[in-house]
């Protein structure tokens, strides 16, 4: 089949460079995925390839640059997700509703039709059950939204939780204040409060107390409103542990629950209190649940190569 060039005109020379990437990394991937020579003079992308191909790559071409009129990012993570979706047929065009947005700075956008899923059970839902494979992005996504939404006023508390499994709860042994005894347990949940927020905005909203992070067990005897509520590794709560926290639930509040059913911590034979409220809660209006796949996984692309051959084994 002949090769030929194919020029795509646009109107802004510099959101053609930002669809270049930095030393043309992006334009690298869609080369290396679809088989064809693209270079980016002006305000034009040319490509050169056999028909089915350029027509491929365009379609991706067209598809970045309207989400970067939008200001949403486009970066080498994005790319791949994008070339993956294509795999399975048509690139889906971006969702303005499946966002999250933030004042002063770009909005979180979904890699995975999941991910978009788990936006929307967000926006929508009260409890909302985020379970998969590490790497799916359920904890950063379930911060980055309470974060969007304590940001932009709609809510007047972001709180997570985990279990402290390896420390059975019980924190007094290790040195220090409460603060320093639960960061190290925690730091997923501060370093994507850090990447959305700013390291002052956080700073400023803990002391404040906007933003809460405690174990699992201090939410005993509490009632959690007008608050985004994220129960992070929920696989090593117990059943009573789920029982109390999901009971804690009040007004104008929500819950994102995320964890891998498959990789409790809990001694052996202890019933995971995630597996059991999955079971139990599944069909209750106000509640969904969205399953993540290997698929889904946007870290390094071995980790969902990884995940596949470990299920592979179970």
């Amino acid at each position: 089949m002949s090769k030929q060039t194919e020029i795509f005109e646009f109107d802004d020379a510099d959101l053609v460079r930002r669809l270049c990437g930095a030393n043309h990394a992006n334009l690298a991937l869609i080369e290396e995925a679809f088989g064809v020579y693209i270079e980016a003079p002006g305000a034009a992308v040319h490509i050169n390839g056999d028909a089915p191909s350029r027509a491929r790559a365009g379609e991706l071409v067209k598809e970045i640059y309207q989400r970067l009129e939008r200001g949403w990012p486009c970066g080498p993570s994005d790319i791949r997700a994008l070339i993956r979706a294509m795999g399975k047929g048509k690139v889906k065009a971006a969702t303005v509703d499946a966002i999250i947005p933030f004042p002063r700075r770009s909005p979180i956008v979904p890699k995975t039709p999941r991910q978009e899923k788990f936006i929307n059970a967000m926006r929508d839902e009260t409890i909302i059950f985020g379970v998969g494979p590490a790497g799916t992005g359920k904890t950063f996504l379930a911060t980055a939204y309470g974060a969007s939404l304590l940001a932009r006023g709609e809510i007047t508390k972001f709180i997570a939780c985990r279990p402290a499994v390896e420390a059975g709860e019980r924190l007094g042994f290790l040195p220090g204040d409460l603060n320093e005894k639960v960061d190290p347990y925690m730091q997923p949940i501060w370093d994507a409060l850090h990447m959305v927020l700013g390291r002052d905005e956080v700073d400023r909203r803990r002391a404040a107390g906007d933003i809460e992070i405690a174990p699992l067990a201090f939410m005993r005897g509490r009632t959690l409103s007008d608050a985004f509520v994220v129960i992070d590794e929920a696989q090593n709560a117990t059943v009573a542990q789920m029982k109390m926290v999901l009971t804690r639930l009040g007004e104008r509040a929500k819950y994102a629950v995320t964890g891998d059913p498959t990789q409790t911590d809990l001694p052996h034979g202890q019933p995971s209190g995630l597996a059991h409220a999955l079971g139990i809660l599944n069909g209750i209006k106000g509640i969904e649940q969205v399953k993540f796949l290997a698929s889904d996984v946007v870290r390094h692309p071995l980790v969902g190569k990884i995940v596949n051959a470990y299920e592979k084994d179970a």
